[in-house]
């Protein structure tokens, strides 16, 4: 799963080429050009300045919309070659629509649009190309050291990765010469440009085969652990190594790679779910869909105001994440609106002010219109509406197998009972309860009585103390930018917090 950057790093610079935006001027000419456009003949020099400054101030908003200067230009690979056809696709689209609405193309031919698009995307391209060609001829070979010959048993993608790894760091220096792979439908292919010899077992003769040529092979590399052959094969390919003095790694282990941790829970699950409860979980989550969906187009203005709050606020980014605990283990990135100033500028140093949040942050940490972005988490099936909160990898229970077994929600049980007020071991309590007897009748319960918290006024004076002291408390120990929000819900009737509250999720 990829992750964004940190929320405490300001966006403030902006890239953009500037061949990039000279190619965007000069190319609708040229486009107005190949498509003997009728304006041209006539000399309509209103109607070519503005497709000419149509399509080049749509080329420039899309350069910055795909973020085509992110990319350095000599490490230029297919994906970014994909980014500029998307971006110059945006960029026609736009200036037809607009054209179309204002000129009815009047003097501009059909396939204008047709050339602009060829002409803007295969310029951009064909640059980088360039400037990748430059840049591999400044890359300097020691013509002193003796190249490595590999052979790669495993046609897998880490094996891809490895051979195109070997090419951008040690060009010429160390190669693959041949893939062996066990699976016979894969022999004769190309893996990265090298072809899949044969299978493991055929390792003997092909080494063999390669010293005929005056090539010898210093060494062979699993592209994976043990198990990724038999054990006779393994061994088969052991005795090989050793007969023909060949050094055997594995690549997991050269890249310092560890397998990967399994989860194990350490109590039982859940008993198995009645018929009924079953097919209530998964209607759950058309539920869920269908009522999120709803939630963000009734909620679109309040979804605006408090962009904007934030902007005017804390500055951009709007959103802060965090990585947290779902569904079966899974890890995912839960969102929130920001209600704290960046504690570091763009270029890293420690940013000057108070970082208590102002009234605004109050405000929406309050009302709980910071947790509407996670709307968009129970659209992408990361969550549910109603369910357990999602907790910090560290903050998990020692029950994980049971609260884990459904989607963490918005809000939940332990919620609407005294949330941040009650001790963990409670919290806890109540979120088993949930799992254990989760219902039409339950989930109901739970959003009416989050919709009576959310119609009540500012959280009480003990509430908002603890919320405004967990802040200050995470934050000191963690020196993170940002905090998690601490869930809110009504307060229990002679419930007082906890003499040492911990962080809610």
């Amino acid at each position: 799963m990829g992750l964004p950057s940190p929320t405490s790093r300001r966006k403030n610079k902006v890239y953009l080429s500037i061949w990039d935006v000279l190619w965007a001027l000069v190319s609708p000419l040229a486009a107005l050009w190949m498509g003997n456009a009728l304006v041209l003949s006539q000399q309509d020099w209103g109607m070519i300045a503005i497709y000419c400054a149509l399509s080049s101030g749509f080329a420039v908003m899309a350069f910055l919309a795909f973020r085509l200067q992110d990319s350095l230009t000599r490490h230029f690979s297919a994906h970014e070659a994909i980014d500029i056809v998307e971006a110059v696709l945006f960029a026609q689209l736009m200036t037809g629509g607009f054209l179309f609405t204002l000129t009815r193309l009047d003097g501009i031919a059909r396939s204008v649009p047709l050339y602009h698009g060829l002409l803007l995307a295969g310029g951009l391209i064909f640059l980088r190309i360039l400037m990748r060609g430059a840049g591999e001829e400044e890359g300097a070979i020691d013509f002193q050291s003796r190249r490595e010959r590999i052979i790669v048993i495993g046609a897998n993608r880490l094996a891809s990765s490895f051979i195109s790894m070997l090419k951008a760091y040690t060009p010429g220096r160390a190669v693959v010469v041949a893939v062996l792979e066990d699976k016979s439908g894969k022999i004769g292919r190309a893996l990265g440009g090298v072809e899949v010899l044969g299978t493991s077992q055929d390792l003997d003769p092909i080494v063999g085969e390669f010293a005929v040529h005056g090539v010898h092979i210093d060494r062979v590399i699993l592209a994976g652990d043990k198990d990724l052959l038999s054990s006779a094969a393994l061994h088969d390919v052991e005795r090989v190594c050793k007969k023909r003095h060949l050094e055997l790694s594995y690549l997991p282990r050269m890249l310092g790679l560890t397998e990967p941790a399994r989860w194990e829970p350490n109590v039982a699950a859940a008993a198995e779910p009645t018929p009924e409860r079953h097919f209530f979980l998964r209607l759950k989550r058309l539920i869920d869909i269908v009522a999120s969906l709803g939630l963000m187009l009734l909620l679109l203005p309040i979804f605006a105001v408090a962009t904007l709050l934030v902007l005017i606020d804390v500055g951009s980014p709007v959103l802060f994440w965090q990585e947290r605990t779902g569904w079966r283990a899974r890890p995912f990135l839960i969102y929130k609106y920001r209600t704290l100033r960046a504690p570091f500028n763009s270029e890293g140093r420690p940013a000057v002010g108070d970082r208590q949040p102002s009234a605004i942050g109050r405000f929406l940490r309050a009302t709980r219109i910071d947790e509407l972005p996670q709307l968009i988490n129970v659209l992408l099936g990361d969550m549910s509406l109603i369910g357990p909160r999602p907790l910090l990898p560290e903050d998990q229970p020692s029950n994980t197998a049971l609260r884990l077994s459904v989607r963490p929600g918005i809000t939940g049980w332990a919620q609407i009972n005294g949330a941040k007020l009650v001790a963990k071991e409670d919290k806890e309590t109540f979120d088993e309860w949930y799992v254990r007897n989760a219902s039409p009748w339950v989930d109901t319960k739970i959003a009416l009585l989050t919709l009576g918290v959310l119609g009540r006024n500012y959280l009480g004076s003990a509430e908002a103390s603890a919320d405004l002291a967990q802040v200050q408390s995470k934050r000191a120990k963690l020196a993170m930018p940002e905090t998690a929000v601490p869930d809110q819900a009504p307060t229990q009737k002679g419930m007082q917090p906890a003499a040492t509250v911990k962080r809610s999720p």
